[in-house]
């Protein structure tokens, strides 16, 4: 994998770069401050850290002059060799938010990929490099990365393991807290002994205290037996008694149940005629005989009663078949019916009254008969006052009719025919807003309209004397919740079972409830005279029973440390089994690949290298001593070289077939012009299979380079120094990181 152009916008003292790379080496140069590290951070994270990361070290990063919403940004173009022969192109970009961090990966014409943790993975495929910390142990060296491990030799061999095993830090950590958890379970010593032997010892005090406890036990046996069965016959009592309770409890409830479900059917049956009866009146006011009302046309019948006696007189007077003469007005018919109508309606509301007051004195109870037949009398009494108003106002109309005939008479005949037509034309007029074709028919629509009415009134009496002035769109309701209510009395009743169709079932249970209560009390008496005796014996029972458990707990506490000290055992073998086979074939390839580089880069000093298997501790063949001697006894410039080709060697052993970018931050600085000339050549051969950026202070690196890219340092200076001595001093950045 080459990275051919990186770009990095507010990352440390970056608010924006652009740079070109070389696909072999390229030199990157420039002043102490001038960004050097931050680019070498930045392959770092655009490699392997996810974009929705929320570490410390990210807001860290951010620069020092950037807003509240400047985010690190980094963006990389890329090529990868392919196993066919072929270049691919990528490009990624990432920008670090937390929680709303984004990446886009595009890679090879394929779709792009937008989840952090796909693209993560197909990162590390295409490099070779899984995490931050391999990256670091492996591909990415900064020079003080080597003067740590050249001055602890354990730090170098972790770092060696974890590179080789692909894992943040080495086996000897685990190795020893395997080595403490195993000196903590196998201690014998009496001050400070070991888990094994504090739970073999439980054990065994344990297993004393139970035996003893079981022969105790024996002894109590038999009053246990005799509390036992105490219990069972107090037990048994007390169930009888709950039963009997139970049962007592249910026979009380059906009774009042009963009443409850005898009071909501007769709510229902009164409710259900008001429904009834309300539906008859919804039905009865739709279907009016008459689109009229009653006095509209009792009127017109009326009227035309009048005009058909009219015409009939004037078509006698004008034919001369009736002679003119005055006739003596009739009795009125309305009187006496009227009379009877108020004498109804007093004696109705009498009736009603009398009983009423007294069913509420308790003088005497008649029931509701009375209040309905005072009901319906006052109703016909009023039906009776309401026609005798009517006959009046026709009785009326008719004088009124008669004194026109007897001024008719008096005048001649023109007058008499002109009255004739005017009586005709009104007949038609008073028929046609009747739609009827004769008297007769307004006669008959008048009979039934009558009737239709006193049926309603009739109706509207019974209501009343069923519900009162209940609210007729809630009948229903109320219909139907008592009938609801009766259904749930029915059916709670028939829950209670049997108890509730039985006669005198709560008198029957009352009394068996105080027998079974004497009896409980008898039981009683029995359990505490049983558990007297109980007490009365010194063993608990308990507390053997206790100790059995303890036992228990601590034998399988025993097999539990048993176990986990053959697991420690049989993981620590495995580690060290498992370490010496890997270092073997480690070591055996880092010296293989390592020789050819170190005889390079010190110019034929040194032709053998040797790495222990155990302790990945590396010796050199030394020719003036002519024989092997540590690495760490040489010069600070050549230890970091034998370093750095053994970090090489690394990264060729733990990446296979990938090749992920080199990143050196001057790891050459300790080296003479010589040295540093054959570590340069070294590189440019290592630079035919990996790309490799070189991060330097110095010039001498730019002719052995395929690309140098110039980096300028920071000019910002703090302009309120007063001391002129400072003037010349390095500057300081202000407002951007290092």
């Amino acid at each position: 994998m080459r990275i051919r152009r990186l770009q990095i916008r507010d990352l440390r003292r970056y608010r924006e770069l652009d740079i070109d790379l070389a696909p072999g080496v390229t030199v990157l140069r420039g002043p102490n401050e001038a960004g050097k590290s931050t680019i070498q951070r930045a392959i770092e994270l655009a490699i392997t850290r996810r974009v929705t990361s929320a570490a410390a070290d990210l807001e860290a990063l951010r620069p020092w002059d950037a807003g509240p919403d400047a985010r690190p940004w980094i963006a990389i173009e890329f090529e990868q060799d392919e196993e066919d022969g072929r270049k691919a192109t990528g490009t990624l970009e990432k920008t670090f938010a937390g929680q709303r961090g984004t990446v886009d990966l595009r890679y090879d014409g394929q779709a792009p990929i937008t989840d952090p943790a796909l693209a993560d993975q197909v990162m590390a495929e295409l490099s070779g490099i899984p995490t931050e910390p391999f990256f670091r142990s492996t591909a990415s060296v900064r020079h003080h990365e080597l003067s740590d491990l050249a001055r602890d030799e354990t730090a170098l061999r972790d770092r060696l393991q974890a590179s080789i095993s692909g894992a943040d830090r080495g086996t000897g950590l685990a190795k020893k807290k395997l080595e403490r958890a195993l000196h903590g379970l196998t201690t014998k010593g009496d001050k400070n002994p070991g888990q094994l032997k504090v739970a073999e010892e439980a054990v065994a005090s344990s297993a004393m205290s139970v035996e003893q406890g079981d022969l105790a036990l024996a002894k109590l046996e038999q009053d246990r037996d005799a509390l036992s069965g105490a219990r069972e016959r107090r037990a048994d009592a007390d169930k009888g008694l709950a039963e009997r309770r139970s049962m007592l409890e249910k026979a009380r409830q059906a009774e009042r149940l009963t009443a409850e479900r005898i009071a909501a059917q007769e709510r229902y049956d009164r409710f259900r005629e008001a429904v009834d009866v309300a539906k008859e009146l919804d039905s009865l006011a739709q279907t009016h005989p008459s689109p009229n009302p009653l006095p509209v046309v009792r009127q017109s019948v009326e009227r035309l009663r009048s005009l058909d006696a009219k015409i009939r007189e004037l078509t006698a007077a004008l034919s001369g078949e009736v002679a003119v003469k005055f006739d003596v007005a009739p009795e009125p018919t309305w009187r006496p019916l009227s009379r009877w109508g108020i004498l109804l309606v007093l004696i109705g509301l009498a009736l009603a009254g009398g009983s009423f007051l007294a069913t509420t004195l308790g003088i005497l109870d008649l029931g509701e008969a009375p209040l309905y037949l005072g009901a319906a009398a006052a109703g016909i009494g009023l039906i009776l006052t309401l026609v005798a108003f009517w006959l009046r106002r026709g009785s009326q109309m008719q004088e009124q009719l008669r004194d026109v005939e007897i001024d008719r008479r008096l005048r001649g005949r023109s007058e008499m025919e002109a009255e004739l037509k005017q009586a005709q034309a009104d007949t038609v007029k008073q028929l046609g807003a009747l739609g009827l074709d004769d008297l007769a028919a307004a006669e008959d629509m008048l009979a039934k309209e009558e009737a239709h009415v006193a049926r309603m009134d009739q109706l509207t009496a019974q209501l009343d004397g069923l519900v009162g002035k209940e609210p007729r769109e809630t009948l229903a309701k109320l219909r139907d919740a008592a009938a609801h209510e009766v259904d749930q009395k029915t059916s709670a009743l028939e829950h209670l079972g049997p108890i509730a169709k039985e006669p005198r079932a709560r008198e029957r249970l009352e009394v068996e409830v105080r027998d079974q209560e004497a009896a409980l009390e008898r039981a009683r008496d029995d359990e505490a005279n049983a558990r007297a005796r109980v007490e009365a014996n010194a063993v608990d029972a308990e507390e053997v029973a206790a100790e059995s458990e303890r036992l228990a707990g601590w034998r399988e506490q025993l097999d539990t440390l048993r176990r986990r000290h053959r697991v420690l055992e049989l993981t620590l073998r495995a580690i060290e089994q498992a370490e010496v086979a890997t270092m073997k074939t480690a070591t055996r390839y880092l010296e293989g690949h390592m020789v050819r580089d170190v005889a390079t880069v010190t110019g034929g000093r040194y032709r053998r290298v040797r790495v222990d298997d155990r302790t990945l501790d590396i010796d050199v063949h030394a020719p003036e001593r002519g024989d092997w001697v540590p690495v760490s006894s040489l010069s600070q410039g050549t230890l970091d070289l034998v370093y750095l080709v053994a970090r090489l060697g690394l990264v060729r052993l733990v990446t296979g077939d990938r090749r992920p970018p080199l990143v050196f931050d001057d790891p050459f600085v300790t080296l003479d012009d010589t040295r540093a000339a054959r570590a340069l050549d070294l590189l440019k051969r290592v630079a035919s299979d990996f790309q490799i950026i070189y991060l330097t202070t110095s010039d001498r690196y730019d002719s052995a380079a395929d690309a140098v890219v110039e980096l300028p340092g920071p000019t910002a200076v703090d302009e309120g120094v007063e001391d002129p001595s400072l003037a010349g001093d390095e500057t300081v950045p202000t407002g951007v990181g290092a």
